[in-house]
């Protein structure tokens, strides 16, 4: 019998750790240099926590079942589980909130196929309790500067409102809106033709399509729809927002008010920032304002205004591998030191050792005894180990370089 990880699952072997791990860390130095703190929160949570008030389709969360009959389930996504630790684990705190996570989550996809991934990799960030301008402002700056520390290339933000898009989907029949709604996220042209909608509503659900591209055009289109004072009030917010980012120089954006993410609890600005290759547009990162979800797990009810967003580390993955800009192998060892004989078994550890507490970043093997001389060197050669220590009974080392095999 062959053991594999379950379908959907998969292991990630030193290499694949090691390029996880570069994405990870640039991104984690910009999010310390922005105030940012990291939360771990629970891979296992309860339905009720995950569903986040109903924003979050029941059948792609992969559940379990308590020895309690309690229905658990894998997080889907992190947003909810950092809502639900803030308002419970962090009660009294001072606002705003600066977090950031990295973690993997589950979901199962609607037309689950055989071995189709199921658990992924999430690196993001959460601002809590900053509503306004200047939060939005700094969340989206920030995501730049993240941009900018992987070297991103031909990427731009396509910023959208969900405030909007929502008022404007309140024209169609109820029991028919969910379709519109699925239609226009997906950019289904095709379907929209389809639905039973009389002609005025067809060409209202072609205008949202439409509502994409330079942001003042769009701007221009929407501000000529006669909104009520609310809506009027969105789009002028939404204004702010694309000049204060027009003013830090030249930022990628497209305006689209038909961004509509497929979690519902957005209530102002989604975002995704999508790159263009040879093969396409991917998404690599998405996110929003979502100012009602604090609520729904505070005791009290209080709504505290949050905003975040999450970049897919697979997604990054296969983007910068055809740019070639991961590593390649993993970390080499700088040393292997070698024990010659049972007597020297205490003082190779002891030299070992301080080598590592030379540097902290040093690496250094022992060697685990059973082979020749010709064998260790060679073992040395095929790990690209930088130097090797023979260590005789008295302790006193002798360094060869593994580049010039010459004993000094």
């Amino acid at each position: 019998m062959v053991y594999q990880p379950p379908a959907g699952a998969r292991d990630l072997l030193p290499l694949d750790v090691a390029q996880k791990r570069w994405i990870e860390d640039r991104l984690k130095q910009v999010f310390h240099r922005w105030g940012y703190h990291r939360i771990i929160t629970s891979t296992l949570e309860r339905m009720d926590t995950l569903m986040a008030g109903g924003a979050i389709d029941h059948s792609t969360v992969i559940q379990l079942q308590s020895a309690d009959n309690e229905e658990l389930g894998l997080r889907p996504e992190l947003t909810a589980s950092i809502a639900r630790t803030v308002v419970t684990r962090m009660a009294g705190t001072s606002y705003p909130q600066r977090l950031y996570y990295s973690g993997n989550i589950f979901q199962r996809p609607p037309d689950l196929q055989h071995n189709q991934p199921q658990e992924f990799f999430q690196t993001g960030v959460e601002l809590l309790g900053g509503g306004g301008l200047v939060a939005d402002g700094e969340v989206l700056m920030m995501l730049a500067d993240c941009s900018q520390a992987l070297a991103l290339k031909s990427w731009h933000l396509i910023l959208g409102e969900a405030g909007i898009t929502r008022s404007l989907l309140q024209a169609f029949p109820e029991k028919i809106r969910h379709q519109v709604r699925y239609a226009i996220a997906n950019l289904d042209r095709i379907t929209i033709d389809n639905l039973p909608l009389s002609e005025e509503l067809r060409s209202r659900a072609r205008m949202i399509l439409d509502l994409r591209g330079n942001p003042g055009d769009v701007l221009q289109k929407v501000s000529n729809l006669g909104l009520e004072a609310p809506q009027q009030e969105a789009v002028n917010n939404l204004k702010a927002l694309v000049d204060l980012l027009a003013s830090q120089g030249n930022f990628p954006l497209i305006l689209d008010l038909s961004l509509i993410q497929t979690i519902d609890y957005y209530t102002g600005i989604v975002f995704e920032v999508v790159s263009d290759t040879e093969t396409g547009a991917n998404v690599l990162c998405r996110g929003g304002r979502y100012d009602g979800l604090l609520g729904l797990y505070h005791p009290q009810g209080e709504n505290i205004p949050g905003i975040g967003f999450a970049f897919s580390i697979e997604d990054l993955y296969q983007f910068l591998s055809q740019n070639q800009q991961l590593p390649q192998a993993t970390p080499t060892t700088d040393w292997l030191v070698v024990p010659e004989t049972p007597n020297a078994y205490a003082p190779a550890f002891a030299y070992a050792q301080k080598l590592r507490d030379s540097h902290q970043l040093v690496r250094v093997e022992i060697d685990l005894g059973g082979r020749n001389a010709q064998e260790i060197k060679q073992y040395a050669t095929d790990r690209t180990i930088a130097q090797i220590a023979w260590i005789n009974a008295n302790g006193s080392p002798v360094i060869q370089s593994v580049q010039d095999s010459k004993g000094e």
